[in-house]
């Protein structure tokens, strides 16, 4: 019998080439995704007159600098901007990659578009220039985030030199409550655990609160592995999982569905797998949460108050707290649902999926929006359909911004920020100071939560609201 394995573990196995004797791994790599901020690497390609090994393997597609408001290139009016789009467009043209450029329905976020065109698959090995890539093993696969000398390396040789991490398991027990998502799991997991429990892991995602996440769910949660320390985030495949892979336009057809359904079928952990930490997170216990602070781990529930510092024993801990608060302009023992709003933002790899809208939008549905609110979907097929089913009108008729995709305010490189000083509801993943722009304020929340938020003005217990209808 052979020894029983991981998820992880049999794809890694199954992409290992040789192993050197410091440990590096040199690993196939199935799918590469490259952004409009990749420009880098293909300048290195061309430094050193290579072509790109696999073409038919690396998508391209504008994200980090795209406008959410033009969609032609011509039009652009941030010249740096302009130029990272245009850039891409003439690499792809050059080294023959595929590439869905601004006027292309299958344009949009890398992490988006890669699960939603069947470009992410279980059982391979993705790469993209992003931290986020960690997403893509919601759809059980081994996925991480690489740099602009590993990009060209990838591109030249469809290969990586790569540390085999440890393992954990993070398993999410009992049954998520209404109104609960897996934003609210990722924020609950990472407070309770800190910013830095994954380092050096990969995580698996198990337990019957997973298996209770819709796609869209497990994305979210798999795309915050990153802000708990890893890179890579996984969750074992299902029906749930072949269901929104079929009939992509990436997807295996035919005799190829069947034969990769049947290897799909083999790769969830064997019993009696081993792993070097485990983490048990009781998803009964979880709500609707919100970040108060400049960590995602400086997260609460909404019906909690923000924490006090001088009750943290650890000094380090306490310090950073303090400055959190500062930064923030919140006081211990204030009420969330006390503090207003200036800006909601539902967008960014993290949450902006037709799910991510469907949520937001029976919140809103016959509302009005108290301050300035915005939706990016995360793709232009997300748009096309939240246009096909009259969502885009429940956002428009109660006051939304109504926007093409892109990254926008998560990453701000395209224009799209906070002015100085202002407080968002954000459901992207990253609360940093100025992250939003400098000297703003970034609360983490779900697409639901952040709707909440732009309905009433200020922090606010979704529940109550959907209670009400």
């Amino acid at each position: 019998m052979p020894n029983p394995r991981t998820i992880f573990e049999k794809i890694w196995d199954a992409h290992e080439i040789l192993k050197r004797d410091d440990g590096q791994s040199l690993l196939y790599i199935d799918r590469h995704i490259i952004h409009d901020g990749g420009f880098h690497a293909f300048g290195m390609l061309r430094e050193v007159g290579r072509k790109v090994r696999q073409a038919k393997q690396t998508f391209g597609t504008p994200d980090h600098y795209a406008s959410t408001t033009i969609r032609k290139i011509e039009d652009m009016d941030d010249p740096e901007a302009k130029e990272k789009v245009q850039g891409l467009a003439v690499s792809a043209r050059e080294f023959g990659i595929y590439h869905f450029g601004l006027d292309d329905v299958r344009m949009g976020i890398s992490h988006v578009i890669g699960p939603e065109l069947g470009i992410t698959q279980p059982g391979i090995l993705l790469c993209c220039g992003d931290s986020h890539t960690s997403t893509h093993g919601a759809m059980g696969c081994i996925s991480f985030g690489i740099g602009a000398s590993e990009a060209t390396h990838v591109l030249a040789t469809q290969t990586i030199w790569q540390q085999k991490p440890k393992l954990m398991r993070v398993t999410v027990t009992g049954k998520l409550g209404f109104s609960v998502t897996g934003k609210d799991v990722a924020l609950a997991l990472i407070a309770q655990e800190t910013a830095a429990c994954g380092t050096g892991h990969a995580i698996e995602y198990a337990g019957p609160c997973v298996s209770q996440l819709d796609i869209e769910g497990r994305l979210t949660l798999s795309n915050m592995t990153i802000e708990a320390g890893s890179r890579t985030g996984l969750i074992a495949p299902d029906d749930k999982t072949l269901s929104f892979i079929d009939g992509t336009e990436f997807a295996p057809r035919g005799k190829k569905w069947d034969r990769a359904v049947k290897y799909w079928q083999t790769l969830p952990t064997d019993d009696d797998a081993k792993f070097d930490a485990e983490v048990t997170l009781d998803g009964s216990a979880i709500a609707p949460m919100v970040t108060w602070g400049t960590s995602p781990q400086h997260a609460i529930s909404i019906t909690e108050a923000v924490p006090d510092p001088e009750k943290e024993p650890d000094t380090e801990k306490r310090a950073a707290m303090k400055r959190a608060l500062d930064y923030t302009g919140l006081k211990p023992g204030q009420k969330m649902t006390d503090i207003p709003v200036d800006r909601v933002f539902i967008g960014s790899c993290t949450n902006s999926r037709m799910q991510d809208l469907r949520n937001a939008a029976e919140v809103v549905k016959g509302k009005k929006v108290k301050c300035w609110s915005m939706i990016s979907p995360g793709s232009e097929q997300v748009r096309k359909q939240a246009i096909a089913e009259g969502i885009d009108k429940i956002f428009i008729d109660a006051g939304f911004e109504w926007r093409h995709s892109g990254c926008s305010m998560c990453v701000g490189l395209n224009g799209d920020l906070l002015n100085s000083g202002e407080r968002s509801a954000s459901t992207s993943n990253r609360n940093f100071e100025g992250r939003q722009g400098p000297e703003t304020r970034t609360h983490l929340v779900s697409p639901a939560m952040a709707a909440a938020a732009a309905i009433t003005g200020k922090f606010t217990d979704v529940r109550s609201l959907m209670e009400e209808k």
